[in-house]
């Protein structure tokens, strides 16, 4: 009866299927294949004072190379776009932010989903309109927990209201910046995104979509007069804000719709 019960329950659920497929690797460990830079104002492709970088296999964003920061904002991009998937990587900080980078970049990164395309911003843009699973470390400041969603250009939807604030906290715990952390987002087109950190589920919204009002970022020139705000596909986006961040172990899984 407990087999039959189980068996029930996995046909019942309706992502149970979807996990049957298998991770494979976005990060060849070698190079920049498969990945696109885009850096406010840099054209798109061109990876600015070697901004992101391949080093003993780590996916690395740096600024040994940078006189100043100079609010020069960057991603780098997936080549293609995914609607249904999850997405599972490590990251961890390293040494200083930039000097004349804005207070709130210490110690801060993340990564982009559902993010439009580098080849679609503007040449000085500096954020992409998005959803952003937030990576933070401890300041000594007290509580700073990671996971959280930011909210570029885009609103979401949490207990069947509307959420229009900039960010939403996770209840994830607080992490020293120099430790490996494992993350993990699972994306369900416009349905449903869910946040994990180390194998914990930290944080769950619904219907991820364009912010009308560009309280960010303006996503007007997304928005198609009477057309749709729901989001549900987008490129994925390593962020590179003026904070050196390495990245491993970049794997994805798509799912069945």
């Amino acid at each position: 009866m407990i087999r039959i019960a189980t068996c029930l329950a996995l046909l019942l659920s309706p992502f149970s299927l979807a996990r049957e497929g298998k991770f494979i690797s976005l990060f060849n460990g070698k190079d920049l294949s498969g990945w696109t830079p885009k850096i406010a104002g840099h054209p798109c492709g061109e990876n600015t004072f070697d901004t992101f970088r391949v080093e003993d296999g780590i996916l690395k964003c740096e600024y040994d190379k940078y006189k100043n920061f100079n609010k020069q904002f960057g991603h780098l991009y997936t080549n293609k776009a995914y609607s249904h998937y999850i997405l599972r990587m490590e990251y961890k900080f390293v040494g200083k932010m930039m000097s004349d980078a804005p207070g709130y970049v210490n110690l801060n990164s993340g990564i982009m989903v559902h993010s439009q395309s580098p080849q679609s911003m503007d040449l000085n843009q500096g954020f992409p309109v998005s959803m952003e699973f937030q990576f933070l470390a401890d300041e000594g400041k007290g509580k700073r927990p990671t996971g959280n969603v930011c909210t570029p250009g885009t609103n979401l939807v949490m207990n069947d209201k509307l959420v229009t604030k900039h960010i939403v906290q996770s209840s994830s715990s607080t992490f020293p910046a120099d430790q490996w952390v494992k993350i993990e987002i699972e994306v369900h087109g416009h349905d449903e995104i869910i946040h994990r950190v180390n194998g914990k589920e930290v944080l769950r919204y619904q219907k991820p979509q364009l912010d009308p009002e560009g309280r960010v970022v303006s996503a007007e020139a997304l928005i198609k007069k009477g057309g749709p705000l729901a989001l549900s596909t987008g490129y994925i986006a390593l962020q590179a804000e003026g904070q050196p961040v390495w990245f491993r172990n970049i794997e994805i899984k798509e799912l069945k719709k």
